[in-house]
Parts: structure tokens; C-alpha cells; sequence
């Protein structure tokens, strides 16, 4: 039995390798090696995406039963998604290079993603759903904690670990899966075959998969070289460890009636000015922006700035939804704080909805041959920049889809992963129907007056999980 971070026990841990029996001609037959396109090296030195979905107590079945089936399940997503089991190996290049380099890939080889079982004594549903800050206790229901995508190369783990934690009164079931490998697309896809094979197949192979099957070869321009050296010397040197400030969370949810309301208020405010309609995300995410603002307290005279993860799928030709890897951008929309609070929800939402309409395939096209040329890594810091926000993430991702077999999902939670002042998580909205939900992660004191801030509060739907 292991540790208990948090108050979390650690039952268990096993290495779950893909069921290949369910579907003999997917995985190949000797180690396969996928080489990581610029999207990916990217983010090799991010920390990993970490999502968990809280679940009602099974009523059927001793929890032994439930976790062996849930173990069983891992084995035959995987199957479907094996470079999942492989690991991340990096090698030295020597030939046709003026600087020290080395190049990341991902084998194939077949090794196994972790499982791990936990037990939360004293821990509730409530204790999750009821309270807008999230309990710190949340963190450690994930596993991978606090490691960076490019740990997973320097020490030989999996690219992907599940665990799943009994509470008092239900089930928590997380997952972390290394951001150098996939993106919250590949991410939430594996997450709703994993939940489609336990419900349908009842622990028989007998089921028919309602999606297509994962792309799993990699998308390269024509002109990158495959694979990418990375100029940065050692692999050591690009493992720069991010410096975390404390933070608090809050997780708040909005009506798909409050959220049209924004729309109406933003559009209206923009009439015969915007030559597109704004969105109904685009006008969340202003109204969160000038509120973290106000909460922070900022000078009027301060740059601010709002980073948004833009898809590329449908996007680039060739990339379609069933994509494995990477398929991301960062958009950044700037303006001044006194801007910001001043020209309105619309003005601030139009800035988004230029970013946004700027990626064309022209633009990513351009961004990936540069970055190949030069390639430049993330890194989550605290930005020098005190006006800082980012959102990840999207309400199109099926959360509360992933039905197991004995309920949907009472509520979505993330991990430790990227946690810095100033991320901005977007989900769809417990029911669905057009309601979203953020998880904003902020600095105590802002924190504390954002959920003062009346003006913020009223677009919130109080006492939903």
C-alpha cells in the first residue's frame, strides 16, 4: 500500500497494456516509432493535461468488481489508442547539424500505461460539488503530479496514467496524459472510448465503438524535416521547472441562459462596428477578463493580455477530429487594462474574436514552418506580466457524456497541471443545452474578490456543480 498525499491512498498501481486480443490488426507488430511534429515538441515542457470526472457510487458490484472492470476497459481503449503504451526516448543527433541536438519521438513499444487505485476516507461528493473553491484535495486524485511532459523522456514513464479513487459516496476517475504526446481533443476522445467500452461491453468484447477509430499517424508540412533536431544541447537543459505561487480555484457555472445574455449584450454593444457575430464563448471569456482586471486590482496604464488555445482541426486540411496529436495554438489578444474596463463586454470580446478568425491555414502553415526553423519551447511561469490570463480547453468536449455504466458524470474537475495565476479552464455545462462552466485559477486575494465582485457573480449560476 502506498503513501497518502492529501489524504489519498494509494491502493494500487499496475501497468495496463493494450488488449490487442479485441482488435488484432491495429497495433503493429514490431516497436513503432512516431516522430513529434512541431505542435507536439512544443509542448514538451509543459506539465501534463490532467481531467477527472467526479461519478456516483456504482449500485451494483463490490468495488473489486468495478476496479478490475475499469482496469479491463484502460486495456481495450488502449488498444485502439496503443501509442498511448509506448514511452518518450530521445537520442543525439551528430549528422548535418552546427549545434549540440537531440531528437524526441515516441516508440511504440508497447510497455503500458499506469492504473492506479486510490481510496479517499472522509471524502463526499459535497465536498467536491457544494463549495464555488475547489478542495485541495482535488490535486491528489491525479496521477503524474507536478511532472513536466519531458520527465516522462528523462525517466522512462508512461505518457498516460488513470487513476481511480473511491470516496465516501462515489467514484473519482482522472487521467493525465503527457501534452507532448496529445492535446485535449486526443485527450477527451480516449476518455469517452474508455467510458463508451466499459458501459457497452458489459466485460464482454461483443461492442461496436460509436466513433471512428484515432488517426495515429502524425501530420508534417512538407517542407519540415522528420524528425526535428531541437538545438538546446542536453535534454537536461530544456527541463526547466515552473515556479509555483500559491494559488486558489473556483469553479463557476453558467447558464445557457446567463451566456446568452452575454451574447445579446456583447453583439448589441458592437452593432454596425463587428462584421462577425461574436460567440458565446468569445463573450464568457471577455466577461471573465474584465473581471479578473477589477479583481486584481490593476493600473489602468498596464498592458493585459489574454492567450487563448485556438484548435487547428478543421483548420488545416488533413487534420481531421480523429487526429492523435497535437493539433494547438496559443492566440494572444492585448489591450490595456483601462481599455479593457472601459470599452465594454463587446469591445473586449470583438479583440477575442479577431484572434480567433486570424488563424486561418495560411497563418498555421507559416507558424509551423518558422517554429521548425527555429524551434521555441513553452514553459509555464509566472508571466512578468501581473495582467496576465489563459484559457484551455473547450465546451465542445464531451465531459459529461462519459457514462460508465451506472451514471453520467456529477461534475469535472483538473488536476495540478499548468495551475498558475491567471489559467482559465473552459468546460461544458453540467445539462448541456448551451450552459458553460470555468474553472479559474487565481492568486488568494484575487480570488476572494472576484467572487465579491457583483457584476461578475450575476452572469453565475449558484449551487451548480
Amino acid at each position: 500500500m502506498g503513501g497518502s498525499p492529501g489524504g489519498v491512498e494509494i491502493l494500487s498501481r499496475r501497468l495496463v497494456r493494450p488488449e490487442s486480443s479485441s482488435s488484432p490488426d491495429r497495433m503493429p507488430s514490431e516497436p513503432e516509432v512516431i516522430h513529434l511534429t512541431p505542435w507536439d515538441l512544443r509542448l514538451i515542457t509543459v506539465d501534463h493535461i490532467q481531467k477527472g470526472i467526479l461519478l456516483p457510487m456504482p449500485r451494483a458490484g463490490g468495488a473489486a468488481q468495478v476496479i478490475d472492470n475499469l482496469a479491463s476497459s484502460f486495456a481495450r481503449a488502449l488498444d485502439l489508442f496503443y501509442p498511448l503504451a509506448g514511452r518518450l526516448t530521445a537520442s543525439e543527433v551528430t549528422d548535418g547539424v552546427s549545434t549540440p541536438s537531440f531528437v524526441i519521438s515516441l516508440c511504440c513499444n508497447n510497455e503500458g500505461a499506469e492504473f492506479v487505485h486510490a481510496m479517499a476516507p472522509g471524502v463526499t461528493v459535497r465536498d467536491i460539488t457544494t463549495c464555488l473553491y475547489i478542495p485541495s484535495v482535488v490535486w491528489s486524485l491525479f496521477p503524474l503530479n507536478r511532472l513536466l511532459s519531458v520527465d516522462a523522456v528523462v525517466d522512462s514513464l508512461p505518457v498516460l496514467a488513470a487513476q481511480v479513487t473511491e470516496l465516501e459516496d462515489g467514484i473519482f476517475i482522472a487521467m493525465s496524459l503527457n501534452h507532448g504526446v496529445a492535446d485535449g481533443t486526443a485527450f477527451w476522445r480516449f476518455f469517452n472510448t474508455w467510458s463508451e467500452i466499459n458501459r457497452s461491453s458489459g466485460g464482454n468484447e461483443g461492442y461496436e465503438l460509436s466513433t471512428p477509430l484515432p488517426m495515429v499517424d502524425r501530420w508534417f508540412l512538407d517542407t519540415c524535416p522528420v524528425p526535428i533536431p531541437l538545438p538546446f544541447g542536453k535534454l537536461e537543459d530544456i527541463v526547466l521547472r515552473p515556479e509555483y505561487t500559491p494559488v486558489r480555484e473556483c469553479f463557476f457555472h453558467f447558464s445557457a441562459e446567463s451566456i446568452k445574455k452575454l451574447k445579446t449584450k456583447a453583439n448589441a454593444e458592437m452593432a454596425g462596428t463587428a462584421t462577425a457575430t461574436i460567440s458565446s464563448l468569445q463573450s464568457l471569456l471577455a466577461h471573465i477578463w474584465r473581471a479578473v482586471c477589477r479583481a486584481r486590482q490593476l493600473a489602468p496604464h498596464l498592458e493585459t493580455e489574454y492567450r487563448l488555445v485556438i484548435g487547428c482541426r478543421g483548420r488545416v486540411k488533413g487534420i481531421p477530429q480523429e487526429y492523435m496529436g497535437n493539433a494547438v495554438r496559443l492566440g494572444t489578444a492585448e489591450s490595456t487594462v483601462g481599455d479593457v474596463l472601459d470599452k465594454g463586454l463587446g469591445w473586449v470580446a470583438w479583440l477575442l474574436n479577431r484572434v480567433v478568425a486570424s488563424f486561418d491555414e495560411a497563418q498555421v502553415m507559416g507558424d509551423l514552418a518558422s517554429w521548425a526553423r527555429e524551434p521555441k519551447l513553452a514553459h509555464m511561469r509566472p508571466s512578468r506580466n501581473p495582467a496576465y490570463a489563459v484559457t484551455g480547453s473547450s465546451p465542445r468536449f464531451d465531459v459529461y457524456g462519459n457514462d460508465f455504466g451506472w451514471g453520467g458524470p456529477v461534475a469535472v474537475r483538473s488536476g495540478a497541471g499548468n495551475k498558475l495565476d491567471g489559467k482559465v479552464t473552459v468546460y461544458e455545462g453540467r445539462g448541456g443545452g448551451g450552459s458553460m462552466a470555468l474553472e479559474v485559477c487565481l492568486s488568494p486575494e484575487a480570488l476572494a474578490r472576484l467572487i465579491a465582485d457583483e457584476e461578475f457573480m450575476e452572469a453565475v449560476t449558484v449551487g451548480a456543480a
